[in-house]
């Protein structure tokens, strides 16, 4: 299981992208539809580290979300 952070695009769409896996970044007309892509675009990704014998980062949560 992969954090998320999801935030309101400028063209209205949601964009979420998953702070562990660096590049890792999808979207979807609702928030519902922007998980459901970025759970696929997870799969894809640790997939594709498998195939070409790369490290597949560890979980880590270092977003800090700051109001000022």
């Amino acid at each position: 299981m992969r954090q998320v952070v999801l935030h309101p695009g400028e063209d209205g769409y949601w964009v979420a992208e998953c702070p562990s896996l660096p590049g890792c970044i999808s979207q979807g007309e609702s928030k519902e539809t922007a998980i459901a892509n970025i759970r696929e675009a997870i799969e894809e990704y640790v997939a594709a580290l498998e195939d070409d014998g790369l490290p597949v980062p560890k979980e880590q949560f270092a977003t800090l979300l700051v109001a000022v």
